[in-house]
């Protein structure tokens, strides 16, 4: 059976070494989850050849009784106009968002951006892939992503496969030929997307990351750059401990 480590044994480690300050003023995280990454590639556990992008919300304390009496200011707009919490279903959220680039494949993290929770995840759609990839997926919160100025700027040839909405779905009439192919269509687009789910079924299930431990989006986006490279290792841990071959 494994060992798997949860949230108090990552913090601790944290305390124990002195880790965070490091990772966050050396931007240690970023260096270490791609220098992983790319262990991952050459080991072609990664294929690179398409991505999934994807965001989660990840809570923060909203309560004032605190020393500042106060909440986290960065995990909302510096823009007072816009609101504070952002709402998913019928349930409103205080926190940030960690936006992710997966690959298609392997469902492995290669890119991430945390922003506060009220950012939209189209909005970083293009900072989440890494250039290499031919095909990319999203989900129908992102509509006509691939004709933003950013997108057609930094990755114009990319083929973005997005989710259609599901109630134009439920329109379709799978006995009519045409709907039937696309409603199949939709299925493979959705099995793809699903892998994209299983690194933060890691971060937030396995590793019990559902609230944000600091202050300040830069602390907490390099705790999570972090926790999605163990998340990264955790996937893959059984291939990892078999020989190379060649």
């Amino acid at each position: 059976m494994d060992t798997v480590p949860d949230e108090t044994t990552i913090l601790r480690f944290d305390e124990t070494f002195g880790f965070r300050h490091l990772l966050q003023e050396k931007n240690l995280s970023q260096r270490m989850f791609e220098l992983v990454n790319e262990i991952l590639t050459q080991r072609g556990l990664m294929v690179r050849s398409g991505t999934v992008v994807d965001a989660t919300l990840i809570a923060a304390p909203s309560s004032t009784k605190n020393q500042s009496r106060s909440r986290d200011p960065e995990m909302v707009s510096g823009d007072e106009s816009q609101p504070r919490t952002t709402k998913k279903g019928n349930q409103w959220y205080f926190g940030c968002k960690a936006h992710v680039g997966t690959d298609a494949a392997s469902g492995l993290a290669h890119s991430v951006v945390v922003t506060p929770a009220n950012v939209a995840d189209v909005t970083q759609a293009h900072a989440l892939l890494h250039g290499k990839e031919q095909d990319v997926f999203a989900d129908a919160g992102e509509p006509r992503v691939d004709k933003r100025e950013e997108v057609q700027q930094h990755h114009p040839k990319v083929n973005w496969h997005v989710a259609m909405r599901p109630g134009k779905r439920k329109q379709l009439d799978t006995s009519k030929p045409l709907d039937a192919v696309l409603d199949e269509l939709e299925g493979v687009k959705a099995r793809i997307r699903a892998r994209g789910e299983h690194i933060f079924a890691v971060l937030k299930c396995v590793f019990r990351y559902t609230k944000v431990r600091y202050k300040g989006l830069k602390k907490n986006a390099a705790q999570i750059t972090t926790l999605l490279m163990l998340a990264n290792l955790w996937l893959v841990r059984r291939r990892l401990m078999q020989p190379c071959v060649g």
